[in-house]
């Protein structure tokens, strides 16, 4: 069998292939400039371009489609837990009286149908979970959580709990955040005053924060002060600063 023959390029083509590659190149770049200059001039939706936040919405979308109420965070063994960093202080910087604390409670009419101390949460059926506790910004850590599931809570307002979604905000208002129902009466979705066995620190949420393994960290709200049930979407701290709303797992 004879070898194929070899093809030479002579320098006039290589010079020519050179010159389409260059060009092909350079539109490509030009293509990438120019669109990331259409993404960046969109008009704004909470603080990014449009388009982009029309793909955080879709995200949104899809994975609360495929959500599954059966599907369970995974757990492990008590001894597997570790202390867990203070990440973020919005809602918690000052130090609040603990003994006179009382969380509010808003119906879907927008009226306050409630309020309660923290010794009627802690008559509340109690739970223990270990699960990994997950930061949007990549780091994780497995931690114990002991609470009452917030369903628990809801089933005391039967006819506001039916809402879309459920609202809570720490009492001086300054962080908040919107979860929707199916997320909220999660067996995992917990009303917390404990962590790894010892109450809250005030860092923490003492005396009540909310926790769920469906969610990045930054929808587990600390000290809650107010529970809204709403139909409406409620605001959500983060989601107006340029993160996916839905923010799930």
């Amino acid at each position: 069998m004879t070898a194929p023959e070899r093809k030479t390029i002579t320098e006039e083509e290589f010079r020519s292939r050179s010159r389409r590659s260059f060009l092909n190149g350079g539109a490509a770049i030009a293509a990438g400039f120019y669109g990331w200059r259409w993404i960046l001039n969109d008009e704004p939706v909470d603080r990014i371009p449009g388009v982009l936040r029309s793909v955080h919405e879709r995200n949104g979308e899809i994975w609360q489609a495929l959500y599954d109420p059966d599907r369970m965070a995974p757990t492990f063994e008590a001894s597997k837990a570790k202390p867990l960093r203070v990440n973020g202080r919005h809602g918690v910087r000052e130090e609040i009286d603990l003994p006179s604390w009382s969380a509010e409670v808003v119906g879907r009419t927008g009226d306050r149908i409630g309020e309660h101390a923290i010794e009627e949460f802690h008559a509340l059926p109690f739970v223990e979970m270990t699960v990994e506790h997950k930061c949007v910004e990549g780091w994780s850590e497995v931690v114990t959580w002991g609470g009452t599931p917030f369903a628990n809570f809801a089933s005391m307002y039967s006819d506001d709990a039916e809402a879309d979604y459920v609202g809570l905000e720490t009492p001086d208002g300054d962080y908040y955040v919107g979860l929707e129902r199916d997320a909220m009466l999660h067996p995992q979705t917990l009303l917390a005053w404990e962590l790894n066995g010892e109450p809250l620190t005030q860092l923490h949420g003492a005396p009540l924060r909310l926790v769920t393994p469906l969610k990045y960290g930054i929808k587990q709200l600390k000290r809650i002060g107010r529970i809204e049930f709403t139909d409406d979407r409620p605001a959500d701290y983060w989601g107006e600063r340029g993160y996916d709303y839905y923010s799930g797992l």
